[in-house]
């Protein structure tokens, strides 16, 4: 039986978020995008007043992945959301129960906080994530398209 934990990330773990970051990033074929430092994790997880938090599965006490989330806000359901940004579990942990401990973990939070939608995108590719998803009963929003402006786009469209 594995002993899988879960626990509220501290500023002692930025550089373990930023190095699963980074791996799952390569998993999804992005690494070149990581700008992030463990600097920026510390400020923006751990500095004051953030508005994210994480948290950090250990198998047998070894951190083995993370979740990244904050909340939002559905004005239909005038209540708040709990957004999932990134869950990761290392390749050599995927199929020992962590990313469904996690995800429980996050709907337990967003219970606790009076949410109305616990929410998360997903690669269209990523067929074992769908999949798994779709295994603990998660629907597609096909409905919907996101969109994104950053970097140079965002600033020239403030400045405009």
């Amino acid at each position: 039986m594995t002993n899988i934990e879960i626990s509220k990330a501290t500023v002692d773990d930025a550089a373990l978020i930023l190095k699963f970051v980074t791996e799952l990033a390569t998993y999804e074929k992005a690494e070149h995008e990581v700008v992030a430092t463990e600097s920026d994790i510390k400020n923006s997880l751990f500095g004051e007043s953030p508005t994210t938090q994480a948290v950090i599965c250990h198998v047998d006490g070894k951190p083995i992945g993370f979740a990244v989330y904050f909340f939002n806000y559905s004005t239909w359901l005038g209540k708040n959301g709990l957004y999932l940004e990134d869950l990761y579990v290392s390749p050599e942990n995927r199929g020992t129960g962590a990313g469904k401990a996690l995800l429980k973990h996050l709907a337990q939070i967003a219970l606790e906080n009076g949410c109305g939608r616990f929410e998360w995108n997903v690669l269209d590719w990523n067929e074992p994530a769908i999949s798994f998803y779709q295994s603990i009963g998660a629907k597609p929003q096909n409905e919907w398209v996101g969109y994104r402006l950053a970097g140079k786009a965002l600033v020239a469209f403030a400045d405009s």
